[in-house]
């Protein structure tokens, strides 16, 4: 059993047990949320396609821990004494799927 659901204009495909990188929320460690944005179901040959998402149903995860990315965008023109460094640091939510609920 998968589902697909949307979160932050991406969509993930998960199963029970799959540990998924998602945008930063203010939640506790340990605490569970609710995605419902869900727009596809396979259970075996059983398949729900949502117009647009899927009536009822959710994906239960669980916060395992905060990561943060820090990128470095360097510009650089050679012999012109053009150098430019930037950084920015992205916050993101390490979540587990406890349950994918189909109502």
């Amino acid at each position: 059993m998968y589902a697909v659901f949307e979160d932050g204009s991406r969509q993930f495909r998960v199963s029970e047990g799959d540990v998924v990188k998602l945008d930063h929320r203010e939640t506790p460690v340990g605490e569970s949320i609710e995605l419902d944005h869900v727009l596809l179901v396979v259970n075996g040959a059983d398949v729900k396609i949502g117009h647009p998402l899927v009536a009822g149903a959710k994906v239960v995860a669980e916060v395992l821990g905060e990561l943060s990315e820090k990128y470095r965008i360097q510009k650089f023109r050679r012999r012109k004494n053009y150098r430019r460094l930037t950084g920015h640091r992205q916050y993101h939510i390490q979540v587990k799927i406890k349950s994918i609920i189909v109502g």
